[in-house]
């Protein structure tokens, strides 16, 4: 990659103020849903709570968690059912989502663990297809298109192997667009982002830390993304959670610059600095020189509790809509759904099927 310019700080304060325009959208039938934040969003915070509570948000998080499926206390059939009334399939409602984009400039952000691979019990292992990377391929042919992970961001791209999009690793506290970008406006710089810089030590330390305090527990898989350490526990023993809190707890005491945060099994430590994928993602946005415009359309992609932070973003700016990779009811600021990885594959698709005549008809003019 050629050297890229740094964006400037005064990018950063350009997009907060940007995200508090908001307008109407039909896209939102139904008003974003406060019991998940109440429940549950309260608790990810490092705060000292008790294990037990840990505990039980570690199981509310485990999407085939039979407590999990039945938190809301409606019947299975009956809560997926209205759980999908509002949250209907990206799929099904396609039609209708390209309709409110006429005339907009879709921009594609995808999560990618459970959302472009599958979740495996080795993380090293999540591969995704080949499929799958056509399918990245051609929408970033036709769409600027960002990967938004808690990886690091090298791993990510490795992964993916598309040097054409932007990647956003570590929750978007290490960003990277391509040498060659093809979408952005004239005025748009090209990217090149890390805000918690300065906690690399910090990151390190606890990384190293963690190693050894979680030895003795089976399962337990501990991996440096560079700007956040990730606690994988989806090979733990449920019985030994509690334990494994217990462990990262204590580390945790000796950095009170850091914050312990939760996603689809995994414990991970952050910079207390105010950045999340939500973040993350407005900045990709005025990155592009597109955080100003009324004529664009964000798409978020993700599966995980990380992701509701972008999710929530795109709520609150009445723009663009998030669609939320589940096969479970849960409560979420997403507004429709695919369930697995497949049918986002297929989604990418059928965006491709729908661009692609209108492109060749510009071309023969």
């Amino acid at each position: 990659m050629t050297k890229q310019n740094v964006v400037p700080a005064e990018a950063v304060a350009a997009i907060t103020a940007a995200a508090a325009v908001a307008s109407s959208s039909p896209l939102y039938p139904y008003p974003p849903p406060r019991s998940f934040q109440k429940k549950y969003l309260s608790q990810l915070d490092f705060a000292g709570g008790r294990i037990g509570t840990w505990v039980e948000s570690m199981k509310a998080s485990s999407p085939t968690h039979t407590k999990a499926v039945g938190a809301i206390g409606a019947p299975v059939d009956e809560q997926s059912a209205a759980w999908i009334m509002r949250h209907p399939s990206a799929l099904t409602k396609f039609e209708q989502i390209m309709s409110a984009s006429k005339g907009k400039q879709i921009v594609m952000f995808l999560d990618y663990d459970g959302t472009l691979s599958p979740i495996v019990e080795d993380p090293d292992s999540a591969f995704m297809t080949d499929a799958m990377r056509a399918a990245v391929r051609n929408v970033a042919r036709y769409f600027p298109t960002a990967i938004v992970t808690g990886r690091c961001l090298e791993k990510v791209i490795d992964f993916v192997g598309l040097t054409e999009l932007y990647y956003a690793g570590s929750h978007g506290m290490d960003i990277k667009g391509p040498a060659k970008p093809r979408h952005t406006k004239a005025k748009a710089k090209s990217v090149l982002f890390q805000p918690a810089r300065e906690f690399l030590p910090m990151i390190d330390g606890v990384y190293k830390t963690l190693l050894e305090r979680t030895k003795s527990t089976a399962g337990a898989k501990v991996e440096n993304n560079k700007f956040c350490v990730s606690v994988h526990f989806r090979c733990v023993d449920e019985k030994s959670w509690g334990a494994l809190i217990e462990q990262v707890r204590s580390v945790m005491k000796e950095y009170p610059k850091l914050r312990l945060t939760q996603g689809r099994k995994v414990l991970e430590i952050r910079p207390t600095i105010k950045w999340d994928k939500g973040k993350a993602l407005e900045f990709l946005l005025e990155s592009l020189g597109f955080a100003d415009c009324k004529d664009v359309m964000p798409v978020y992609i993700g599966d995980d509790r990380t992701d509701e932070d972008a999710f929530k973003v795109l709520r609150d700016r009445g723009q663009g809509l998030g669609i939320l990779v589940s096969k479970f009811p849960k409560e979420t600021n997403a507004t429709y759904s695919l369930q697995e990885p497949t049918e986002v594959k297929d989604f990418l698709v059928r965006l491709v099927e729908w661009k692609r005549p209108t492109m060749k008809a510009r071309s023969k003019v």
